[in-house]
């Protein structure tokens, strides 16, 4: 057994003729009577008390401790006192991520898991809390692809935990618990006839932009820091090195979402449209942070910029510029005089071209490793969850297959028995 049993009712004295005998300490008849002893994993002393009564209890929880350290599975009970909220705070701290990324993170976990699963201590979690803290996220009408990004940061921490000893296991790894889930939704991409009309419909120096989202799949941040040295004519292709985007409400130049560089096939049509617009609006350079507000400076020639030379702002791009063009196209109302804004609009953003460059890929044959490439995905696995409805209808092809499998094998077994056949 590791460690041993103190009993702090009893202690041991030695006579002067060096007899030994069991005497009542000070403490007899008061307090917790046996107390576990052990040496940890870090060398220090640890113990827990137990009652009166109880000195079988004390000595199951030294076997378990010890059973635990042999396992790798030892937990300090100190450190399991440890509330999530205590513990996750600091392990947001550590995270090498992109700033905007931890801001959403920590906004989320404030509004939505340390409420509700915050002070609950690490060594305590069980997975019936966790699956009590998703159906609540469910009541509170928490959508299900955010509250999914929620449960990830949950998992995540708590996986976190048991790496640093906090916790045996994560209880987000039983099969009992699932996460938030997933809206039905699917995506409906635009019709070629609709991202043509929200193009004409925009401020000319902002037309090609449609080209680039539609005609090479790239995110708006990614338009709005588009460079000139990123566009090879002569290779036909696109190299996806940065984005524009707003890092604590400061704009900075930053990688593509997720770090992932690519190159994209030009093709001719899109590649017509940036020479004519360069040449109507000559690129800009543009002096920015890189990746944070207080990151080096960088400096790029910019192909899209705002009326008055500087780079362009995505609220003011999506007010100004982008809902007009589609009140001008049909796609959302317009705003009545009394009103502030226009309606929200999220499923038509600018991501639309997107969605509509992904679906003509998949109707155009292009496989789904190429179209996950192309768009930046993680994998294609990501790709094919979000478009797998888009890909070209496979019933009448499987219909033909079998068909065609039949014939031949009908054919082939009707051959020799003709041949044979004495009519």
């Amino acid at each position: 057994m590791a460690g041993h049993i103190q009993d702090r009712w009893y202690k041991t004295e030695t006579d002067t003729n060096g007899r030994t005998a069991r005497v009542k300490s000070d403490r007899h008849g008061t307090g917790l009577r046996y107390r576990a002893r052990y040496v940890g994993p870090d060398g220090t002393e640890k113990s827990k008390s137990f009652p009166d009564g109880q000195k079988r209890v004390a000595e199951k929880w030294l076997s378990q401790i010890e059973a635990d350290m042999t396992r790798g599975q030892y937990v300090d009970p100190r450190a399991a006192k440890t509330t999530f909220q205590q513990f996750t705070e600091k392990w947001l701290k550590t995270l090498a991520v992109d700033p905007n990324t931890l801001e959403s993170m920590n906004s989320q976990l404030w509004r939505h898991a340390f409420p509700y699963i915050g002070s609950r201590p690490l060594g305590s979690f069980q997975p019936g809390h966790v699956r009590e803290w998703v159906a609540q996220l469910e009541a509170n009408g928490v959508p299900g692809s955010y509250g999914g990004a929620i449960y990830a940061s949950v998992r995540a921490a708590l996986s976190a935990a048991v790496d640093d000893g906090y916790l045996s296991r994560n209880p987000c790894s039983a099969r009992s618990v699932r996460p938030p889930a997933l809206d039905p939704k699917r995506v409906v991409p635009w019709t070629h006839e609709r991202v043509f009309a929200v193009q004409e419909a925009l401020p000319e120096r902002y037309r090609a932009m449609v080209d680039l989202g539609a005609g090479c799949g790239l995110r708006q941040g990614e338009i709005f820091g588009v460079a000139v040295d990123a566009v090879d004519f002569e290779a036909d292709t696109l190299h996806v090195v940065q984005q524009l985007k707003l890092c604590r409400s400061k704009p900075v130049f930053a990688p593509p979402k997720g770090g992932k560089l690519r190159d994209v096939p030009l093709p001719g049509p899109v590649a017509d449209a940036l020479r004519a617009h360069m040449k109507k609006f000559p690129p800009v350079e543009i002096t920015l942070p890189w990746r944070t507000p207080d990151g080096p400076k960088v400096t790029k020639r910019l192909i899209f910029t705002a009326p008055g030379g500087n780079h362009v702002w995505r609220p003011t791009m999506n007010e100004d510029a982008w809902k007009p063009a589609l009140v001008a196209a049909g796609v959302i109302p317009g705003r009545e005089k009394d009103e502030d804004g226009y309606v929200a609009a999220r499923e038509h953003g600018m991501h639309a071209m997107r969605h509509f460059y992904a679906s003509a890929l998949l109707d155009g044959g292009e496989n789904i490793k190429a179209v996950s490439e192309y768009l930046g995905h993680g994998n294609a696995a990501l790709t094919l969850r979000i478009y797998a409805h888009l890909m070209p209808n496979s019933q009448e092809r499987t219909r033909k297959a079998i068909a065609t499998a039949y014939d031949k094998a009908r054919h082939g077994l009707d051959g020799p028995q003709t041949a044979h056949s004495p009519h």
